[in-house]
């Protein structure tokens, strides 16, 4: 018989509470290459992230890019490592931290928030055991990605149920599938632009860059890419910028794989071939600041702007843990927590009932 995992804190008449579990992407423990080895190797390994032939892709992974990466990548994290540690942990912390406040002010008693990682520390199982043990007997997943991928979003939902499926007691559980459209997102992005236009002036040209995926992602139906046009679309509606102010492109390609076009370095040398003073980039599809963010935009695509022949390029930070992402991400989970009904272990009863029938608990 499987072995499933005991519920050995269970309390009859204990509340039902929700837990809440934001997730991230994860990061290596620290910028050592050897730490980042090993947070490549389990990144690369999710069947979600790269679609190939698991046989030819365990002798490319394991073959080439471990034996070449690992070093390159740890170069790029140290860039960016911080005495506290890296910029995606600290920054997600702390989005946790905030979401858990403002969900225990607004369901005071009923609510439990706990952060996982996809990849590295703290895991998605470790961070549901911690919400089950808290008495969360309802579950609701927050990936912190606003337009939904397979190659991100679809992740977290596998490592959630797979842990699911090892547990006697499995909790209610709902999705949150992305939130690239909605108002308070749109709202902080914007807010984020006229603060750092009001700090800086304003750039010659705003360029929205996006993580790239392979392009037969958008080809197999993935939605990413319209996802990622419509919140553009949308900050630059807010913002009142005309077609020819903005520009979208998508950054982060690796391999020979067509991936989504524009990219962000190709169109970076361009609008610096334009001998543009100054270019405004901000990466909206990034909850939290992180390598992608810190080193690979704000260092090495201004260095490929200047040398084209532009003047400055300047970045716009993630949201990371503003008041208002964190309004919105705690409403935005308020409103995902609606409807659900109280059940038999909210009646502070149930236990003095059980009790008498023989029940242990």
């Amino acid at each position: 018989m499987p072995d499933y995992q005991a519920t050995n804190e269970f309390q009859h008449g204990a509340p039902a509470l929700t837990g809440v579990l934001v997730v991230n992407l994860g990061t290596p423990a620290s910028a050592s290459a050897g730490d980042v080895r090993r947070f490549l190797k389990q990144f690369l390994s999710d069947p979600r992230v790269v679609e190939y032939p698991r046989w030819l892709w365990w002798l490319i992974l394991n073959g080439i890019i471990l034996r070449i990466r690992p070093a390159r990548s740890a170069e790029a994290y140290e860039k960016i490592w911080t005495e506290r540690g890296s910029p995606l942990m600290l920054h997600s912390q702390a989005i946790a931290a905030g979401v858990a406040e403002r969900l225990r002010k607004s369901h005071p008693g009923a609510v439990c928030v706990e952060l996982g990682m996809s990849y590295g520390d703290p895991s998605i199982p470790d961070a549901i055991d911690r919400l089950r043990a808290a008495g969360a007997r309802r579950l609701l997943v927050l990936p912190l990605y606003p337009q939904y991928s397979g190659t991100t979003t679809a992740s977290v939902f596998d490592a959630v149920t797979r842990h699911l499926q090892q547990l006697r007691w499995v909790p209610e559980t709902r999705f949150i599938n992305q939130f690239h459209d909605e108002d308070g997102y749109i709202a902080a992005l914007a807010n984020t632009v006229r603060e750092h236009w009001s700090q800086h002036g304003r750039g010659a040209r705003l360029l929205f860059s996006f993580h790239g995926v392979p392009r037969y992602t958008l080809d197999g139906g993935d939605p990413y890419h319209c996802q990622c046009q419509k919140t553009a679309r949308l900050v630059a509606e807010s913002l009142g910028l005309g077609e020819k102010e903005w520009v979208l492109s998508f950054q982060s390609r690796v391999g020979r794989e067509v991936w989504l076009r524009p990219y962000t370095d190709e169109t970076v040398r361009q609008l610096g071939q334009q001998g543009l003073e100054s270019l405004d980039v901000i990466c909206p599809g990034f909850s939290t600041d992180c390598l992608e963010t810190l080193e690979e935009i704000a260092m090495q695509n201004a260095e490929f702007f200047a040398e084209a022949g532009g003047g400055a390029l300047r970045y716009i930070p993630a949201l990371n843990a503003r008041s208002d992402h964190l309004d919105f991400l705690a409403s935005l989970a308020g409103r995902h927590m609606l409807g659900w009904p109280s059940t038999a272990e909210d009646d502070p009863q149930s236990r003095e009932r059980a009790l008498a029938m023989g029940s242990a608990q």
